[in-house]
């Protein structure tokens, strides 16, 4: 068991976001990818579930070749994400970023970035779609590919998670997308992450993050699992989606105190 140091943890609270090089590795990452590529070979005769197309002033939903193809919920395409999300690394990697061992899943999603024509994502929170009281939300993201600036590798903005919840210009300016203000957030002014196959970025979903259009030969996958503390309740009781309260880790006491409040009901 390898913990977190507390200049990592330090540096997690003041930006955001924490880089952990090679947290997935071997036979697992190996497993992981090839399962993934034949999961989007299956998929790539239906249409997808999500996907999107950028330009300089729209991002709306697309099934043009110029898109990121997006698939929700991977734990229940195949057994080997589900274990994944079990990684001890993973786990207590977000253990000690959250201050939690009580670690429930939200939802996983995968975005694949097809070679030379993998749209840019516009610099957001991921706040605006699944709020919660505590602000406890946190997302993990796996890379199975080398990410760069020219394939369309993560960007973010340091600290920017201790401004809370921003203006959300998406459903403003008629997209049913959520980002904040590209003037003031624009991606040239912020930090790319160069990762390669296996690294992990835990991220805020308050901090301001996007992702570069893919103008190389190479592919850029990706997977995604977003987790919160079980304590934590959404906002406006939003429906959330399969597996959402999947504890991870620990014990989900408010689940347990709920359950039996409708029993003595």
């Amino acid at each position: 068991m390898v913990r977190l140091t507390r200049e990592q943890i330090q540096f997690y609270k003041d930006n955001g976001y924490i880089h952990l090089k090679g947290l997935i590795r071997g036979k697992e990452l190996q497993r992981v990818s090839e399962e993934y590529d034949s999961l989007f070979k299956r998929k790539n005769s239906e249409k997808t579930e999500s996907s999107w197309v950028g330009s300089d002033d729209t991002f709306r939903e697309s099934d043009s070749p110029y898109t990121v193809k997006g698939i929700h919920n991977l734990q229940m395409h195949h057994a080997v994400f589900g274990q994944l999300l079990y990684n001890e690394a993973l786990l207590d990697a977000l253990q000690d970023v959250m201050g939690t061992e009580n670690i429930m899943l939200h939802h996983t999603k995968a975005h694949l970035k097809p070679p030379e024509k993998g749209a840019s994502y516009p610099m957001h929170q991921d706040y605006p779609y699944f709020p919660y009281e505590k602000d406890s939300m946190v997302a993990a993201f796996i890379h199975l590919d080398a990410a760069t600036p020219e394939n369309g590798g993560l960007f973010v903005y340091p600290g920017s998670h201790k401004l809370g919840p921003l203006e959300d210009f998406g459903p403003k300016e008629g997209s049913h997308f959520h980002y904040v203000d590209q003037k003031k957030f624009p991606i040239e002014g912020a930090t790319p992450v160069i990762a390669s196959a296996g690294d992990v970025v835990i991220f805020s979903y308050l901090l301001v993050h996007g992702s570069s259009a893919n103008h190389s030969a190479r592919a850029r996958r990706m997977l995604l699992a977003q987790l919160a503390d079980a304590s934590d309740r959404p906002r406006g009781g939003e429906p959330g989606q399969p597996g959402r309260g999947w504890m991870l880790r620990g014990v989900n006491l408010t689940r347990d105190a709920t359950v039996a409040n409708r029993a003595r009901d």
